[in-house]
């Protein structure tokens, strides 16, 4: 297994932002060079090792849903084509193989749009304290890892870099981004995640949740942009080791989520270092998502 790639340079672009995973771009004034490195982070914390091919999985999942809703909802890729060689040494064009897009620049909400199908995570915590999850009061007795009666959109305020994600209501949304947005959000959220979890439970996985993330062109049209229902923002568990009262195995980093709890450590950077076997395991995972959802 190769060593991974944990963060790009290029010397002939400005490097914009470097988030938790991607490392973004100016690539003149209309577009941006988006790098999916394989950096992991869990409970928002970007992780010491890289998990190798995990860049590579992410860019080709999220390629292969956008391509699928192409027809539902437009997306951030560029439709023109640009000849990274005019930017990029040819050292360089080594770190984008299979894990760099050029996207068109967008406004980009200040949301992540969250889908849960399944009582897992910190949906469950809440629902045993409230009865609801994220206010959206559920049916009593559910139990871990059960099927909600209908998905439910619970929205997100985006953290910066080092700070967690913090859930906030439907009303919070509309503040945020105007009542009428708001509406869309929730509608193409649910209307996504529906198919993509009807999709995958026929090639034997099941989504339990997932996150999206929506842009604004010029015109106020409304665009899919960074990643798609890939391990890093969804849970994939297996559908034959799936029961309820317990919490599944899973094809995402919910691997390394597990191992990091038996931990004494606090949830804040630095993060503690993975043994061999957990990224060996973990970057299985991951391949094993993509060998399923898109037979490569």
């Amino acid at each position: 297994m190769d060593a991974g790639l944990f963060e790009s340079s290029f010397a002939g672009l400005p490097l914009i932002h470097r988030g938790k995973v991607r490392d973004l771009y100016a690539l003149g004034d209309r577009h941006l060079l988006i790098v999916t490195s394989d950096r992991l982070s869990a409970f928002d914390v970007v992780l010491p090792q890289p998990i190798p091919g995990k860049g590579a999985v992410l860019t080709a999942l999220t390629d292969f849903w956008m391509q699928r809703f192409a027809a539902r909802i437009p997306n951030h890729l560029a439709t023109e084509k640009i000849d990274l060689g005019v930017y990029l040494s040819p050292q360089e064009l080594q770190q984008c193989a299979g894990r760099a897009v050029v996207v068109r620049k967008l406004q980009a909400l200040p949301i992540e749009a969250v889908a849960r199908g399944y009582l897992i995570g910190s949906g469950w915590k809440d629902y045993q304290r409230t009865a609801a999850v994220c206010g959206i009061p559920l049916p009593p007795g559910l139990q871990l890892a059960e099927q909600l009666p209908e998905p439910i959109f619970t929205p997100a305020f985006k953290a910066p870099k080092g700070e967690h994600d913090a859930n906030i209501s439907f009303a919070e949304v509309e503040r945020l981004i105007g009542a009428a947005r708001a509406a869309e959000v929730r509608e193409v959220t649910l209307s996504l995640y529906r198919e993509a979890a009807a999709y995958a439970a026929q090639r034997g996985i099941l989504i339990a949740d997932t996150k999206f993330e929506f842009g604004l062109d010029d015109a106020g049209k409304l665009h899919l942009i960074d990643e798609v229902l890939t391990p890093d923002s969804s849970r994939f568990w297996p559908a034959d080791r799936y029961r309820v009262g317990s919490s599944p195995p899973s094809f995402d980093k919910q691997y390394v989520r597990d191992y990091l709890e038996t931990l004494d450590w606090n949830k804040t950077a630095p993060g503690p270092d993975l043994p061999a076997d957990v990224v060996v395991k973990t970057a299985e995972n991951y391949r094993e998502a993509q060998r399923r959802l898109t037979g490569i």
